[in-house]
């Protein structure tokens, strides 16, 4: 899962990224509104959008704006100090999907990105199994047989992208933009490391992660 967070105030974002990251999510964060067009207009899909409303150069109206017309669904959490009763109608009409008002509670704001990813999944089997290996996609966590998966985040993160596409290859970039940002630096080995690690925790389950030479990873239930 990854999500984009706009948000000027240098504190707060930093915190809500590592807040994020310890959750599992892969996180961009960006500190105006012209960067958020920017990264919402390209290439990489986000599975969620916190947004705040008073963004230099580009305000967050005018990116929820501009996000909508392109007819772009993803879940947008505006959080802001604006406790207008004008300014909320403006957003959830402008197509937010929820509104947050600052100061907030943490955990209150990891429940409501939690419930949002959840309905837009709607529809669709948040778990996915593979042999004995469960993996609850929602509540991020990984199980053989019910007994949970001691897993990193990191190690959660690859364990999802095989598992979403199980009996198909994954390529190493494309975990690489599952597991980090735009500003962080990333490896090939960084992955090679994780998937050493969980093909031993998994093992039990009977599934194996097989390397396919030049292509990349893919995750299948050991033949009986």
């Amino acid at each position: 899962m990854r999500i984009l967070i706009a948000e000027d105030d240098e504190v707060l974002s930093d915190g809500l990224c590592h807040s994020m990251r310890q959750s599992g999510y892969a996180v961009d964060c960006v500190k105006d509104g012209h960067s958020a067009n920017l990264i919402l207009s390209g290439e990489q899909p986000f599975d969620l959008v916190i947004l705040d409303l008073g963004l230099p150069k580009v305000d967050g109206f005018s990116v929820l704006r501009s996000l909508r017309e392109k007819n772009r669904q993803v879940p947008v959490i505006i959080l802001t100090a604006r406790d207008a009763e004008g300014d909320r109608v403006k957003g959830l009409d402008l197509g937010a999907d929820d509104y947050m008002i600052k100061p907030f509670s943490l955990p209150e704001l990891e429940a409501r990105v939690r419930a949002l990813i959840r309905r837009g999944q709607c529809g669709v089997n948040p778990v996915y199994s593979c042999g004995t290996l469960t993996f609850d996609s929602v509540g991020r966590r990984a199980s053989i047989n019910g007994t949970t998966l001691e897993l990193t985040t990191r190690e959660l993160s690859v364990l999802e992208a095989l598992m979403l596409r199980t009996g198909w290859v994954v390529s190493k970039e494309q975990l690489l933009e599952r597991l980090y940002s735009y500003a962080e630096e990333a490896s090939n080995n960084a992955i090679e490391v994780y998937i050493h690690r969980l093909r031993k925790k998994i093992e039990p389950a009977g599934v194996t992660i097989r390397t396919i030479r030049g292509l990349g990873y893919v995750i299948n239930d050991l033949p009986s």
